[in-house]
Parts: structure tokens; C-alpha cells; sequence
């Protein structure tokens, strides 16, 4: 009986007050989600026009696979 009811006691305890950090008022709502989407657009635009701005270089590509040399190994 007495063990139950420094469980109870514990998980009650335990249970009460914030699990984390508080957060400001000021980081809550729609206002701030919109302001931060439209900081991340204009850092993506601003990347995606220096992108469009370097020159594109066109290297050659090689075989995928080397071939053997063109001798014959064995010949009737």
C-alpha cells in the first residue's frame, strides 16, 4: 500500500511543470512562420541566380567501361 502510493506520489511529481524551454511570444503564430519562409525564398532565389550567373563547363566523358586491347589471343 505504502509502495503504491510513492509511486502514485512519484508519477504525479513527475508529471507536473513544463517539459521544456519556454518559447517566445514573439517566435509563435503565422507572422513569424511567413517571415522565416520568406528569408529561406530569398536566400534560394539569391543562390539560384548566382548559379544561373557562373559559366557552364562541358567536360568530356570517357567509356564507362575500358575494353581489353584488340589482339587476338588465339587463332586457328
Amino acid at each position: 500500500m505504502k509502495g503504491s502510493i510513492v509511486i502514485v506520489t512519484a508519477l504525479m511529481s513527475a508529471a507536473c511543470g513544463v517539459v521544456g524551454a519556454p518559447i517566445p511570444p514573439e517566435d509563435v503564430g503565422v507572422a513569424p512562420t511567413i517571415q522565416r519562409q520568406k528569408q529561406l525564398d530569398a536566400l534560394e532565389a539569391a543562390k539560384k541566380k548566382e548559379a544561373e550567373e557562373a559559366p557552364v563547363v562541358l567536360e568530356p566523358q570517357g567509356q564507362d567501361v575500358d575494353l581489353p586491347p584488340l589482339h587476338p589471343v588465339g587463332t586457328r
